[in-house]
């Protein structure tokens, strides 16, 4: 079914399908998981945004101590934070307006 669908659709079931490659048998991923899954996965996105307040603040609360795992829906909360706070939203901008 998901050849059949749209970019957007295979875009998200290939989030979700790296999130389950990592995730333990409850679908959940414990913070380091989580920080090593986006550095690993998502790093041309947050290359770069290091020195921001708010990359800071999402990295820094993935290297809390809590017993507190990550499940799927937190895990693309993350994700969209880090897209927002980028400069991809941009660089997609520029793109869109050279045709």
């Amino acid at each position: 079914a998901l050849r059949k669908g749209s970019d957007l659709e295979k875009a998200f079931a290939t989030a979700a399908l790296v999130y389950n490659n990592y995730a333990d048998p409850q679908g959940k991923l414990s913070k380091a998981e989580t920080k090593s899954l986006l550095q690993s996965q998502f790093w041309h996105v947050i290359q770069g945004q290091e020195n921001k307040p708010k990359y800071q603040e999402i990295i820094s609360s993935l290297d809390e101590e809590s017993e507190n795992k990550t499940d799927f829906e937190d895990f693309m909360i993350l994700l969209v934070s880090l897209t927002l706070m980028s400069d991809l939203l941009q660089e997609i901008k520029n793109v869109k307006n050279t045709k």
